[in-house]
């Protein structure tokens, strides 16, 4: 055994290295669970666009109030809509409902390209039945004429044609009219010339109608569904909100953004909004905090 006093081969280690272990500032760190403030605010703001896509679904969901009607939201789709894509068809029935047979259903519009009337006409058939084809999307005006107690009566309507929905390539109207009595047509103001007998008999309801005309139930019922659309993605966007703000996930807030995004807003606030919500999620920094 080597003595006390004999160097080992550790204390000649020792001479020639003067440090054998050295420290360093680095830390050790992980990402941060929670959101960062800028992410949390932009939750916060994705919650108020919802509440904007939600408003305009409760409008759509209230047809008879707000600032967007059926008849508004069809008509707008009757502008971009290709011309003779629209198809009539109905039923006309007297004051106590039975059908009306070889009763005219005359049916005018005006051409958007050279600004003048066109018209079309059809019978109605022992059931009362009708259909007018390759007719234009939009307002229209439609004449009832029945031959009765030596009176030609016209029953006058303003109607809104659907256009083509999705990828229908032919949009659908189907109404029915009740045309009045005798009685009310002989009550009715009659424009004689030289003071003869009355001829033709009308009764006008597009004064009535300049605000809101007949259109298609099941459009009115399509419009409705898409308010109740919008109303759901608004809340599906909360809630994808709120569980970033639980999270701490910034993909989470992304999907809340593109979620808002569809459901357009009042004058597509929620659009624009869910839009520039989407685009700063890009510039949410991810904190890290030192693993202990």
């Amino acid at each position: 055994m080597p003595e006390e006093d004999e160097p080992s081969y550790l204390d000649d280690v020792i001479e020639e290295s003067t440090v054998l272990f050295a420290s360093s500032d680095a830390v050790l760190t992980v990402v941060d669970p929670k959101l960062h403030p800028m992410g949390k605010s932009i939750a916060v703001f994705l919650l108020f666009v919802c509440m904007f896509g939600f408003l305009n679904g409760l409008d759509y969901a209230s047809p008879e109030e707000g600032l967007v009607r059926p008849d508004e939201f069809v008509y707008r789709l009757a502008q971009t809509a290709p011309d003779a894509s629209a198809t009539f068809r109905g039923t006309v029935l007297d004051h106590t409902g039975l059908p009306l047979n070889n009763a005219t259903v005359y049916v005018s519009w005006k051409d958007t390209n050279t600004s003048q009337w066109r018209s079309m006409e059809n019978l109605t058939d022992e059931e009362g039945a009708f259909q007018l084809e390759r007719l234009d999307p939009g307002l229209v005006r439609v004449d009832i004429i029945v031959e009765r107690d030596g009176h030609r009566d016209v029953f006058s309507n303003r109607v809104l044609l659907s256009p083509p929905a999705l990828i229908e390539p032919i949009g659908f109207t189907t109404l029915t009219f009740n045309v009045p009595s005798s009685e009310t047509f002989a009550e009715a103001p009659c424009d004689t010339p030289n003071g003869g007998e009355c001829e033709i008999r009308t009764v006008d309801q597009t004064p009535s109608q300049m605000d809101h005309p007949l259109m298609d139930p099941s459009a009115a019922t399509g419009y409705i569904l898409i308010g109740f659309g919008f109303m759901g993605l608004a809340l599906i966007g909360a809630g994808f909100a709120l569980w970033a703000l639980k999270s701490g996930s910034v993909a989470l807030l992304r999907t809340a953004s593109i979620l808002s995004f569809f459901t357009m807003g009042h004058y597509y606030s929620a659009c624009i909004l869910g839009l520039m919500a989407f685009v700063l999620t890009f510039a949410v920094p991810r904190r890290r905090i030192p693993l202990t």
